[in-house]
């Protein structure tokens, strides 16, 4: 019987789930949409029943070691999800205790950053690394810090919410309830905002323009820059800049010695990483000048999945 950790990743849209052995290799997973229940028992009962189903169509018998969850708002120690803006259920939801009631095995659950963050450490590219921090750029933008060997959880299990720094003040609205968050401007979601501003402030031509706002993704922005689209292009330097600046101010206080960017938003390549590398080195203080690389995730396409396990298999 093959032993393997079940990773869930939460996302803003999204849920994904998989199994891993302990070399990160991904046997099976599926998916399902995030946002399709209000009511979070009907949410868990749909997750577990593709679960179950995957599961019964593998070849061989598994046996679940444990469980990790990548959730945004998730404390580690209370195994709690807390208010989560990009989710529909609000309050303070049980979570590890509701999954438990399902399958009853070990179950670990963390801020989803933090969940990527561990899977850097254990199957990526910060394998011999005891600093460094991890930004995830997808609906939102998350944060998962590694300091000193650990991740740093705080005292509620709640550090690292880099999403949540005001950068403007006054500015845009944040699902926490707050304006002017940093994830408001620098995430997918974030760069469909800025793309309507900067097309309200030019009138010259841009493949976006006809684009409605509910069918415009960040991928299509992306790619019209890396066609040239002028709008395209000006919006990707634009978050790119406040995401160094932000970076600048976050090094001072963690000194990592390496920054990985993780999420579909780093698929834009070399027109998000050049401007995000050359504002942080910018605005860093001198002490850290020269010293601090900005790199992809070294995971792979199941990265968030593998993530999750990753605190599975760190506990064993």
């Amino acid at each position: 019987m093959k032993e393997v950790a079940l990773g869930i990743d939460i996302g803003g849209t999204n849920t994904v789930f998989g199994f891993i052995d302990k070399e990160g290799i991904c046997i099976s997973e599926g998916t399902l949409p995030t946002q399709k229940h209000a009511d979070v028992e009907d949410y868990l009962d749909e997750l577990f029943s593709s679960i179950n189903s995957v599961r019964n169509d593998l070849p061989y018998q598994i046996d679940i070691k444990g469980i990790g969850i990548g959730a945004p708002n998730a404390s580690y120690y209370t195994g709690t999800i807390e208010d989560a803006a990009n989710l529909r259920w609000k309050g303070s939801i049980p979570f590890v205790e509701l999954i438990k009631k399902r399958l009853d095995v070990p179950v670990y659950i963390t801020n989803d950053a933090n969940a990527a963050a561990m899977g850097e450490k254990v199957f990526g590219a910060a394998r011999d690394m005891n600093h460094f921090m991890v930004i995830t750029l997808g609906t939102g933008l998350g944060s998962g810090i590694f300091a000193n060997g650990d991740i740093l959880h705080g005292h509620d299990g709640f550090a690292g919410e880099v999403g949540h720094m005001i950068v403007r003040k006054s500015g845009r609205e944040c699902g926490c309830g707050r304006k002017g968050c940093l994830e408001t401007y620098v995430s997918a979601t974030g760069v469909k905002r800025s793309v309507y501003k900067l097309l309200a402030r030019h009138n010259g031509d841009s493949e976006l323009r006809d684009v409605p706002f509910n069918q415009l993704t960040a991928k299509m922005v992306a790619e019209a820059a890396n066609r040239g689209d002028s709008v395209a292009m000006e919006t990707f330097t634009y978050t790119a800049t406040i995401l160094g600046e932000v970076l600048a101010n976050v090094v001072a206080v963690t000194s990592p010695e390496a920054i990985f960017l993780f999420g579909g938003l780093t698929k834009a390549g070399d027109i998000l990483f050049d401007p995000v590398r050359e504002t942080l080195e910018k605005n860093l203080l001198s002490i850290y000048k020269n010293k601090i690389r900005v790199l992809p995730s070294g995971l792979s396409d199941n990265a968030a999945v593998l993530g999750c396990a990753a605190l599975v298999w760190n506990k064993m």
